[in-house]
Parts: C-alpha cells; structure tokens; sequence
C-alpha cells in the first residue's frame, strides 16, 4: 500500500468532540533509525499533518526523524498513528503536553542532512553513543561527585533554567560545542559526563561525539528534559526554572505546564514579566537584552510589523511575521 493510501485510510477522528476540547496536544517526537528512503517519506507525511489540521516542525535526514507537532487529541493520535505504520518508525517515542492556543503557524516537514546540525563528520548515534539513563535514574547520576553534568543547549535556552550543578558551555549554536569540548580539558578531571538537551536528540548526538573524542564513561538523560518534567515529581526534582521550548508556548515547567515567558520577537530571547517591565522592552521591538545592538532604523521597522500583526489579529487572521 502507498503512504499517501495509508495517510487517506487512516481513522477519522469526531470533529465535534474535538472542537469542544480547549486544549492541543503537543508532541515532541524523535527517533534515529537509518532513514535512508526519507526523501520519499515527505509528501505523504506532510499530507498526513494537513489532512489533520496538524501545524509545527518535522525535520526527516538519513539519520531520523526529530520534530514537534500540535493539534486536537485525536488528529494528534491519528498523525502518530501513521508515522509509526512507516517500518522504520514502528517504535518511534513521542512526549506529549499540551497548549491552550495553537502554538504553530503552520506545518513544515524539512529535508535535513542530519536533523540537528553538529557539522562533524563522522559521528553516527547509531553506531556509537552514550549509555542512556532514565528519568528516575537521573538524580543519582548527577548528584554523584564523579560526575560532570553538561548542558548541550544554546545559551538562550540555558538562560532560562537547568540543572542544579550543570556546566553552561555557553554556545549560540549547537555547531559551537565540538570546539568548546577540545577547548576544556577540565572535562577529563572526573571519569563520568552526562549530558542532557530538551528532548533527547542533541545530548545522545554529543555522547557520540565525546566518545570519538576518547571519553568513556559518557551518559545522557533518555527522552530529555521534557521527559524528566513529565515523569519526576517537582518535591523530588533536581531542574531549576523552566524549559525553553520551539513553539509559541516560549517555555515549560514541571508537569509540562506551560510557564510565564514571552519571547522578543526582534531577538528571540525568552522574557521574564519582570524583563518585560523594563523601559527598554517594547513588543515586537526590543527588550534589555537586545535594545542597545538595534539600530533606529531597525527598530521603526519592527514596529511596523509589529502593527502589521496586531491589525491581522483585529481581522481574526494569523499574521506570519507573528
């Protein structure tokens, strides 16, 4: 059977039931098998989401799968239904949460050489990574004296939270931590590193890279941080803050609630409402963090999109700068 056959048969979910609900489920999905037909895998995916009313991100490459996807329970249940009908996703893991407004624009599935960009050659989770540690194992892990508990994510993620005693590389793209690893030779003065990302997909690429670069005792938080805040208690939880998230949710915190930042849309720095209440934020403009590297110029023309996007909301419609 053709996938676009398969998408076209898939179960149809009640509209009605689901116009009710007031939340969209958001699933965060990632899964590394070798993919190597995935350029045919595109059209009948995309296919797949729009005929759902599913919106967000899909990013296919030889090596996988990695994305987030929103929509009503059951379109978000009958997409998933389908991708894992594709043999080489049938275990394809997800991690669920929800939003109270649509977080996507629109639906986008991406052709990727590799679906997160380290640009080293060579490195392939799927023939050497990490040992992959549990939620509830987590705590152990990086409580342990022996070990060094590293951040992979870019700095405007970390900004916002992370784990009680991590090391902050520091990185403005995840291409940036190759460097910073042969730079630091600090990271051999304890035998264990674990590393961790949002969703699982950058800290096991970076055990495969760490173990390339001769360390051995390398070990990463399975399914990520979303993981760890959907199934770890907060009276038990070693995370502090809030997670950043790629959606219009900005941020998560424990239980997969959606947490209280708003993002600055000229720099796409996540805010506090204490950052927002500076005289140097002004939405869609500026905020503290990038007030003084904006031009007059640039700024007379965020504030034209700016009510660009406040006239296409008066008009009920989504404006695509928003």
């Amino acid at each position: 059977m053709l996938f676009s056959d398969m998408a076209t048969n898939m179960s149809k979910t009640d509209k009605t039931t689901e116009a009710m609900s007031t939340d969209f489920h958001v699933a965060a999905l990632y899964h590394s098998p070798p993919l190597n037909r995935f350029a045919d895998l595109r059209e009948p995916i995309q296919s797949a989401c729009d005929r759902h009313g599913v919106k967000g991100t899909l990013l296919l490459a030889s090596e996988g799968i990695n994305g987030t996807i929103a929509g009503f329970p059951g379109a978000i249940a009958d997409v998933l239904h389908f991708l894992r009908s594709i043999p080489e996703l049938s275990n394809l893991e997800h991690k669920e949460s929800r939003a109270q407004a649509m977080p996507f624009n629109r639906m986008k599935v991406r052709l990727k050489k590799e679906i997160v960009t380290m640009g080293v050659e060579g490195i392939d989770p799927l023939e050497s990574v990490g040992t992959y540690v549990d939620p509830q194992d987590w705590n152990a892990l990086i409580s342990d004296p022996d070990t060094i508990v590293i951040d992979t994510r870019n700095d405007y993620e970390t900004a916002i939270g992370q784990f009680r005693g991590a090391v902050d590389p520091h990185t403005k793209s995840f291409r940036e931590f190759p460097d910073w690893v042969r730079n630091n030779a600090g990271l051999h003065n304890k035998p264990k590193i674990a590393m961790y990302c949002t969703g699982g997909i950058r800290c096991e690429k970076a055990t495969a890279f760490m173990k390339a670069e001769g360390f051995e005792d390398v070990f990463h938080l399975k399914g990520g941080i979303l993981k760890y805040l959907e199934n770890v208690r907060q009276e038990e939880s070693l995370w502090e803050g809030s997670c950043f998230v790629f959606d219009e949710r900005v941020s998560v915190t424990h239980g997969l609630q959606e947490g209280e930042h708003q993002l600055c849309h000229a720099c796409r720095q996540p805010l506090t409402p204490q950052e927002m209440e500076s005289p140097n934020y002004e939405k869609g403009v500026s905020c503290p963090y990038c007030h003084e590297e904006r031009s007059p110029e640039d700024r007379a023309r965020y504030r034209e999109r700016q009510k660009q996007i406040a006239l296409a909301k008066s008009r009920g419609e989504k404006h695509l700068g928003s």
